[in-house]
């Protein structure tokens, strides 16, 4: 029996995936509340998607069991797909991250035998994937001990190829990424919890090695990175002197920012609420990517072991990718997970109840040979080998 996708949400991060999935013969539905945006965004010569007005009467008529249900839209509306999806009997794929409520539908999920698939974007999502094979690696290596000292890094950014005076412009709305600066972060440091009220406070100078140079970048830690120790499959008795998941900026960057944290800190209530919406807006007006102009995605993640304080295992893998013709960079490596988790559900390749992104070494091999077949460059890299 053939299965429909139904993708909710058009917006920047969707088209390529989209366009993708429509080359094959898996009939897929694009959903959007703006028809013309959608329209607009999925110009695509080599195919024509089906995109309709997004309405919940009209999802519900459509909606097959079976069927896959993607949600693109603002996180908000996830729990709302989800439980629709369960109404439904139809799977879930979404790229953010699995909320509490998300993974409380768990139960339930199973009981259907349902696939509900979160954090398959690139971070998450990709940036999951190569943490999994660093760990998988250095557990089946000879220098595996869980009294060796461990040490783990995972940054990834997103900025304009050429850098201007602000190093950085906005993709989307730059609201979302003003509120962030608000955010606490948590991770391990030192081999003890660390915490920070914005990234102004933890921010740290990085050395990214990426495919055939050395680049610095700055980093600072983003929301908790400590449920993910357990994720990624770090056992209870290792010896975990760092792990931090977090973001990159371009060098400089804190500098061409630093007005813009001064004001952001002294504002509360309902009047810095506004007055935020007023620096977005400004942001947006000034700092918005020109047509055609191209963007920047760089992640780095690393596993470093260390011995009586002597490294003992050190591998990194890596990502340096610019807008092309498929489309920006972050759009590209966002959209693509999600459509490889949209197949590999179809193929019944996901096991049922809520999950993230896979942990099998095998599929995670598989993923990242179709991101490099779709033209993706992924690096590897040894500290230890010359």
């Amino acid at each position: 029996m053939t299965h429909t996708i139904h993708w909710l949400g058009a917006g920047l991060s969707s088209a390529p995936g989209i366009i993708e999935l429509a080359k094959k013969n898996t009939p897929i539905i694009v959903w959007n509340r703006s028809l013309a945006k959608a329209q607009q965004v999925l110009k695509n010569s080599d195919v024509e998607v089906d995109v309709r007005q997004l309405d919940w009467d009209a999802l519900t008529a459509s909606v097959k069991p079976g069927d896959v249900l993607v949600s693109m839209l603002p996180a908000t509306m996830h729990l709302t797909v989800a439980e629709f999806c369960l109404q439904h009997q139809a799977h879930f794929v979404s790229s953010s991250y699995i909320a509490p409520e998300m993974a409380a539908l768990d139960a339930k999920v199973k009981a259907a035998n349902l696939c509900f698939v979160n954090e398959v974007g690139l971070d998450p999502g990709i940036d999951h994937l190569f943490a999994h094979l660093l760990v998988d690696s250095y557990q089946t290596s000879e220098q595996y001990s869980p009294d060796n000292q461990h040490y783990f890094r995972s940054y990834c950014g997103g900025f304009p190829k050429e850098a201007n005076d602000f190093k950085y412009k906005f993709s989307w709305s730059p609201l979302g990424v003003l509120k962030a600066l608000r955010s606490k972060a948590q991770w391990q440091q030192d081999g003890q919890v660390k915490t920070s009220n914005a990234p102004w406070e933890a921010l740290s100078e990085y050395q990214a090695q990426l495919f055939d140079h050395h680049e610095t970048f700055q980093a600072y830690p983003n929301r908790d990175s400590i449920p993910f120790i357990k994720q990624y499959n770090f056992k209870d008795d290792w010896d975990v002197r760092e792990f931090v998941r977090g973001t990159l900026r371009l060098n400089g960057w804190s500098t061409a920012w630093q007005s813009l944290f001064d004001e952001i800190a002294t504002l509360s209530g309902s009047e810095g609420e506004q007055r935020l919406q007023e620096i977005s807006q400004e942001l947006e007006q000034k700092y918005g990517y020109d047509e055609g102009e191209a963007d920047r995605v760089v992640m780095c993640v690393e596993l470093e072991v260390r011995r009586d304080g002597k490294v003992v295992w050190h591998q990194s893998y890596q990502l340096d990718s610019h807008g092309n013709e498929q489309g920006p960079a972050m759009a590209r490596l966002v959209s693509y997970p999600v459509s490889l988790a949209i197949e590999s559900v179809l193929n019944e390749q996901i096991p049922t109840g809520v999950s993230a992104a896979p942990e099998n070494v095998k599929q995670i091999d598989q993923w990242l040979s179709k991101l490099t077949t779709l033209g993706e460059s992924i690096g590897h890299h040894d500290y230890l080998t010359k």
